[in-house]
This record gives C-alpha cells, sequence and structure tokens, in this order.
C-alpha cells in the first residue's frame, strides 16, 4: 500500500497569505515596483538604424535650418558659429549640436515640495506621469463630456498625490472658465502646486507669468530665490511649430523658463501624415531634428540647464487625418524615440496612453496598456499622458485616472523584470515542499515575497465569478468613482499654510476658492453613483 502523505490543509495557507497582505506595510519593506525602474529591453531600431535617423536629423539642421527664429534664439546660434540665412532659417552646424549634446545635462532631478518625492532621472530609469491639454472631462456619472474647469484640474492633482504608481503631474486639462492667458497660466499653476507636494508641471502663454508663478512658488516655499534652489515645478514647451519652424511666443516662454532656473521639457509634436511625413522613420528624424534644435539653443543660453527631450510625433488615421493616440504605430513610434533619445544619452520624456477610446472601457485598456507598457520597456524616462486621457487627449476622465493607476503598477511590474539569484531559483524552497506539504502556498518564502514579488490592483476585480456575484456584481468604473469620492472628500493639503495663500490671493488674481483649500468645500459630500 502506497504511503500517505500528510498535506497541510489549504486554509492555513490562505490565510497566512491574507493577514499578510493586509498588515501594513512598513517604510523598510520592499515593495514590487518603484519610482525609477530600468527600462530599455525593447528597441524596436536597431543600432544602424539609430544611427542613419541621427545622421539625416543634423543634415536637416545643418543644410535646412529652422524658421522664424526668436531674436534671443538666432544671437545665441550666429554668435556660436550657426548661420541665419536671407530668408530667415537658422542653420545649426553640426559640431554645434555634437558640442551641445556633449554638453547637454545627463542626469537630472525632478525636483517635488516634499523632497521625499524627488525624482532621479537617468539612463533607462522610467517614471510615469500625467499630460495634455484636454479641453472635456468625462463624467462617469452622467456618461457625458463637460467643459474642464479649474477646480476638475485641481481635483486630479489631488487624485494624483495619492496614486502610488504616479510619479509626476502635467495638467491634464486646460481650465476653460479662466479668463484670458494671464489667468490661465496663474491659475493653472497655482492649483497643481496647491494641490500636492509630488512634483508638478505646466506651461505658459507669456514669458512674464513665468515670472509671476516663480514669486508665487517663492512665497509657498518661504522665502525669496527658494524656487531657483528647489524648482519643484517644471515647464513644458512645445516650442517648434512642425515642420521645422519655431513657435516664437513658446519660444520666448523657454527663455524665461531658462533664466528662471526651471527645468524644461522639448515638445516637438508633428502629426504623421499631416505636420510630419507619413513614413514612421521620417517622422523620428523631423522630431529629433527639432528637439535637438531646442537642446543647442538651451545650452548655448545656459550650458548643462535641465533638459529632457520630448520628441512627440504623433500619428494620424490617414483615412480621415484625425489623431489616432492609442494606434500601434503610435505605440512604435513612442518607443523608437525614446530608444534614441536614451542612445544619445539624454533625458526622454514621451508620450503614452493617449487611448482614442471615449470612456475606460475594453479599448480605452487596450490602447493604453499597449503604448505604454512599449514605452516603458523601451526605457523612456518621463511618461507623459500615462493616465486619465480619453478621446485622443481631448478628455480627461478621474475614474480613469484611478483605473489607469493600476494598469501603470501593473506596467511598472513587467519593467522590473525577473531577478534570478539563488534565492529566487528556489531549489532548496522545492526541495522541502516536496517532501512536506506538496505545495507552496504557507511556504516561508510565499509569505517573504508576497509584498516585494507581486502587485496588487488597487480597483481592478480579481475576484472569482462566485464571489462577484455574492458582492453585487461590483462595476470597474463605479468603484473607481468610489475610490475617487473617497480620496476628495477627506484629502485637502496643508503643505502651504493659509496665511501664505490669502497673501497669494491678495496679489494675484486666483479663481480657485479658498474652501477648497481649506477643507469647507462640499463639492464632495455625496458620492453620485
Amino acid at each position: 500500500m502506497a504511503a500517505t502523505r500528510t498535506r497541510s490543509k489549504r486554509g492555513g495557507g490562505r490565510e497566512a497569505r491574507l493577514a499578510q497582505r493586509r498588515a501594513p506595510s512598513s517604510e523598510q519593506d520592499v515593495q514590487a515596483v518603484r519610482a525609477g525602474l530600468e527600462g530599455g529591453r525593447y528597441a524596436p531600431l536597431s543600432e544602424p538604424d539609430m544611427e542613419r535617423i541621427f545622421d539625416t536629423a543634423l543634415q536637416l539642421l545643418e543644410e535646412t535650418g529652422m524658421g522664424d527664429p526668436i531674436a534671443e534664439f538666432a544671437r545665441v546660434v550666429t554668435d556660436a558659429g550657426g548661420t541665419l540665412t536671407d530668408n530667415g532659417r537658422l542653420l545649426f552646424p553640426r559640431t554645434m549640436v555634437m558640442d551641445a549634446i556633449d554638453n547637454a545635462a545627463k542626469k537630472l532631478t525632478i525636483y517635488g515640495f516634499d523632497p521625499a518625492h524627488d525624482l532621479e532621472v537617468s539612463g533607462s530609469r522610467v517614471h510615469f506621469g500625467t499630460g495634455g491639454a484636454a479641453v472635456h472631462m468625462y463624467d462617469a456619472v452622467a456618461n457625458k463630456f463637460e467643459h474642464s474647469t479649474l477646480a476638475d484640474l485641481y481635483d486630479l492633482a489631488r487624485l494624483y498625490h495619492h496614486l502610488d504608481h504616479l510619479n509626476f503631474f502635467l495638467r491634464p486639462i486646460v481650465a476653460r472658465d479662466m479668463e484670458g492667458p494671464r489667468e490661465l497660466d496663474i491659475n493653472t499653476a497655482y492649483a497643481v502646486m496647491s494641490a500636492t507636494t509630488k512634483p508638478v508641471a505646466s506651461s505658459f502663454f507669456d514669458p512674464a507669468h513665468v515670472y509671476e508663478v516663480v514669486e508665487i512658488a517663492d512665497a509657498m516655499l518661504g522665502d525669496t530665490g527658494a524656487f531657483r534652489k528647489r524648482p519643484f515645478l517644471h515647464g513644458t514647451n512645445t516650442f517648434v511649430v512642425p515642420p521645422l519652424r519655431y513657435a516664437q511666443e513658446s519660444c520666448g516662454c523657454l527663455v524665461a523658463r531658462v533664466r528662471a532656473g526651471m527645468m524644461v521639457m522639448l515638445v516637438s509634436a508633428g502629426q504623421a501624415g499631416a505636420t510630419s511625413p507619413a513614413a514612421l522613420a521620417g517622422s523620428l528624424v523631423q522630431a529629433l531634428a527639432e528637439c535637438l534644435s531646442g537642446l543647442t539653443v538651451v545650452n548655448l543660453l545656459r550650458p548643462g540647464h535641465p533638459v529632457t527631450m520630448g520628441m512627440w510625433p504623433f500619428v494620424s488615421d490617414l483615412r480621415t487625418g484625425a489623431m489616432s493616440g492609442g494606434s500601434g504605430e503610435e505605440a512604435l513610434l513612442t518607443a523608437a524615440s525614446a530608444q534614441i533619445v536614451n542612445w544619445l544619452g539624454l533625458p526622454s520624456a514621451m508620450p503614452a496612453g493617449m487611448a482614442d477610446a471615449k470612456q475606460p472601457d475594453n479599448q480605452a485598456g487596450y490602447e493604453k496598456g499597449i503604448t505604454v507598457a512599449l514605452t516603458a520597456a523601451a526605457g523612456a524616462n518621463m511618461v507623459y499622458e500615462s493616465a486619465s486621457m480619453l478621446a485622443s487627449i481631448l478628455s480627461s476622465s478621474r475614474e480613469a485616472l484611478v483605473i489607469d493607476n493600476d494598469m501603470l503598477g501593473m506596467v511598472n511590474r513587467t519593467v522590473r523584470g525577473i531577478e534570478v539569484t539563488d534565492d529566487t531559483l528556489s531549489k532548496d524552497t522545492i526541495n522541502a515542499v516536496v517532501e512536506d506539504a506538496g505545495h507552496f502556498l504557507g511556504s516561508a518564502q510565499t509569505l517573504d515575497l508576497m509584498q516585494s514579488e507581486y502587485l496588487y490592483p488597487s480597483v481592478s476585480n480579481r475576484m472569482s465569478i462566485k464571489e462577484w456575484d455574492e458582492a453585487e456584481r461590483p462595476d470597474l468604473v463605479r468603484d473607481a468613482h468610489t475610490k475617487v469620492h473617497e480620496i476628495l472628500s477627506g484629502y485637502y493639503p496643508a503643505h502651504v499654510p493659509l496665511a501664505v495663500h490669502e497673501a497669494i490671493r491678495a496679489k494675484y488674481p486666483i479663481r480657485l476658492p479658498l474652501a477648497e483649500i481649506d477643507g469647507s468645500s462640499t463639492r464632495w459630500t455625496h458620492a453620485g453613483i
């Protein structure tokens, strides 16, 4: 008669796992994912491919150059040996661009208001954030789109503060209830700086607004000149009008940012088949040339100033001309852009997650998952637009922001990869289980690795069908809305004293009600779904 093996009860292992999962994590715990994991395993381009793209971009800058340069750009480039042609095009000698690449900052710190949230950007380290300039908010309760407002922006930034897999916040929406560019610029920066102590970013219409926002940031930090030491708001500049022309107002803001000590993200956003070549390689060439021109100018203005290269070659659906932010071509272009910039040794800033879907549904899930995963796997340092965006970046969604946070955690786990060591090969653990319980559910290794090897979603559902039925069939969007309500009804940031807020309001046209700062607002009293 065969010997009977005594097995441990399944429930004991399950209860141990559940207890471990419920236990609070200490600061010393090793988590499954973190900001700044190394990507770079996905390489859509070969080394010869990148060399040819780079060489062609240098040829364009040397022979065709950039149109419509502002006077400051023309001055620093011509003083350094460049040429301003009779037809107003600024030509960049190859050696000048190569010198700029050599002298450019290779490692950056993206500052938070709180140093605990600082990000170290270098190599192929990956970080996820928001971005965009959507003009709508998707209302999950009413299932409709509304004009985006300053309160919406503030709410998105407050949510971001509580979402672990989002590392930086660029305003995803335009506050359409603001009057005029100055009011928009000042209130956008004020709202995001007030909402969180994690890194934030904004954009500007006028150079004068840059200096006003720096003054507001100094007040929040408590000292004149404090922002230059800890520039916790960084700037984005769509400084070109593709193909190969400068956007003059944005370039003026770029100069102001450099002078104010604000990190700059240089954005080239040509649309393949419309404002950049339909050939994907050609679209990469143009975006690289445009960004290299900006990098060169910035380093002539202030050598080593912190810059990220935002090659953002967008894709058109060539049947209609509409943008297709969730397409496979977009995923491929963005990953290739990250690969090229990293190959040059420069900090990279790429967009991914720009779903064409109008709701946080199946289409949004696969479009976001594929584009973000490939971009992260290619090693993009800063992945913008990675959460909340819908409708080809025309809309943002609070619920999508929460859902996408789960997606980003999952993507980041794939970036981390699999560690192969003597311990993880598990020979001794396998032998011990074979001779004893016959399963790994209650083993010491399983309990030890629950938090460090595995990641658990916040709102995504992993119930069995039976459990799901018994729980009255929970819905992902509804659960995300509940989480939105829990956060927004209970979190009012207090890192800036109310007296400072009042002083800022006495000097600047701040339109965000003080009740949104001091916690007396009743906007989120009811869940609404």
